[in-house]
């Protein structure tokens, strides 16, 4: 749990130093110096905040419906979902005691509400719009909303958006009290924070921190904010408040190994689940962009390969057949460096970029590919909610290859025509065999080499005369496609 301060305690180091003044003249025959008073910065008093704020946080209980049976008990079907849900595994059965076919059952005549989890939130507007956890409401047929001064509400689940984990929700409510939302970018690492929450069901629970570091990516579309403040089951929903009392986030995530505090917890920036509790509040749910590509991170060897300035942007690692970047010309191996103007510094800038993109908009890509700059115009569609899975390829056997490995420890083969066709490449090179840096690497039979360096591969002969024009004191990357995947590899070529 948290470590407790003591505004009055003092280190071994400084009684060993007011130890060294006090006695150190007595034993010089000097007059006694006297000692510099510690500059002690005392702790804040979250107390006056917290008066203010408390009262717009809430506890958010949720219930499920089971089905009784006519004697009151508990249907058997409904029970042994519940255990397996939530406690995952089967309903114990009592000895001696028969399970019924569903077939051979009376009917049902009556639901009962059994509580399913608790959570926290808090009220964005006194006609009472609520905010928490997609997770917190998830599954849940009624949610039930708690002020402090012991008013209870049932709320209607306006809408929850899994990618974010914001959920927002309504209460039939006038003047209600609310909270201010502040800016998540003018956060500052070091700076206190509190939480708010429902911990264990202990309702308006105020712990207290620090920001531990700014987006952190643990989630496709959020940066999130870690904090070291205390959280732990049922804080999620709950807000980060700054020391001006405005929220900078919810409540989401913790890290642990053992399910409690770990000294490590995640909040989703206020900014972003304001945007997406906008889109929930008129349509109910969020709409975002794609444009059907998948990228991977860009490493500083690659970098210096490909001649790009800085390990920055997102390597095209697969094109979607068919979809937007297909058809914009996007080819695995580029090097997504902006987008519709903004720099693309990490690989998880872009799909932030494009999902905050409207659907059926016009947007520009601009991609290094083999050297230089290219602008790509492309037309970013909605995204679905799951996408059809791109089918394994697979064919005849190739022409064997020839020679001994190259000095990148390649032995490789010519594609076919009907390969180049179903792999939809105009050239590359098939490999055979690897060994030394090729093997090292992970590389292995079946793996279509399409790239090297800032070249492309054409067939075996070309890409043997490329091999041996390399330097083996610099590292060089070729472009590997397995299956419908492509990515760089860095390797060194040994002297030969």
């Amino acid at each position: 749990m948290k470590t407790n301060f003591s505004a009055g305690s003092k280190t071994l180091s400084a009684l060993m130093v007011s130890a060294g003044i006090l006695f150190a003249p007595a034993v010089l025959g000097l007059a006694p110096v006297q000692a510099a008073a510690p500059s002690v910065a005392g702790l804040p008093d979250f107390s006056d905040m917290v008066d203010k704020v408390g009262p717009a946080v809430v506890n958010i209980r949720t219930t499920e419906r089971l089905r009784m049976r006519d004697d009151g008990m508990p249907d058997q079907d409904e029970m042994q979902e519940f255990f397996r849900r939530f406690f995952g595994g089967q309903m114990p059965t009592p000895r001696g005691e028969q399970r019924v076919p569903r077939g051979n059952r009376r009917a049902v005549p009556q639901e009962q509400e059994v509580q399913r989890g608790v959570g926290s939130g808090f009220i964005t507007s006194a006609d009472g719009y609520v905010l928490t956890n997609a997770h917190v409401v998830a599954g849940a047929d009624e949610v039930y909303v708690t002020l402090t001064d012991k008013r209870e509400f049932k709320a209607k689940v306006l809408g929850s958006d899994v990618s974010t984990d914001v959920a927002l929700l309504k209460i039939d409510g006038t003047k209600l009290p609310a909270l201010a939302m502040g800016d998540p970018s003018k956060i500052r690492v070091g700076e206190w924070v509190i939480a708010i929450g429902s911990p264990f069901n202990l309702e308006n629970t105020v712990t207290a921190g620090i920001i531990s570091a700014k987006s952190r990516d643990t989630g496709e579309y959020l940066p999130l904010i870690q904090s070291d403040v205390a959280v732990n089951p049922g804080n999620s929903g709950g807000p980060l408040i700054n020391m001006r009392g405005e929220v900078i986030g919810i409540n989401s995530q913790i890290a642990t190994l053992s399910g409690g505090y770990n000294g490590i917890s995640f909040a989703v920036p206020i900014d972003e689940a304001m945007r997406v509790a906008d889109q929930l509040k008129k349509t109910g749910k969020v709409t975002r962009g794609r444009i059907g590509v998948s990228v991977g991170e860009v490493s500083r060897e690659v970098a210096e390969s490909l001649g790009l300035k800085g390990a920055r942007g997102a390597e095209v690692s697969q094109v979607e057949p068919g979809g937007p970047a297909a058809k914009a010309g996007l080819k695995p191996g580029d090097i997504i460096v902006k987008f519709n103007g903004t720099e693309i510094n990490k690989s998880s800038d872009l799909p932030r970029l494009v999902g905050n993109t409207t659907p059926n908009s016009k947007a520009t890509i601009t991609v290094w590919r083999t050297g230089s700059m290219v602008d790509l115009p492309v037309t970013v569609v909605e995204r679905e909610s799951d996408q059809p899975t791109v089918a394994g390829r697979g064919g005849p056997s190739k022409p064997k290859a020839e020679g001994a490995a190259n000095a990148l420890g390649f032995r490789v083969s010519d594609l076919s025509a009907a390969e180049k066709k179903e792999l939809g490449v105009a050239g590359g090179v098939k490999v055979e065999a690897t060994e030394g840096v090729a093997a090292g690497a992970g590389l292995r039979q079946g793996d279509i080499l399409l790239q090297l360096n800032n070249a492309a591969i054409v067939d075996a002969k070309q890409f043997a005369a490329l091999v041996a024009k390399l330097d083996p004191k610099k590292p060089s990357v070729v472009l590997v496609r397995r299956g419908d995947t492509s990515q760089f590899v860095s390797l060194r070529p040994t002297a030969r």
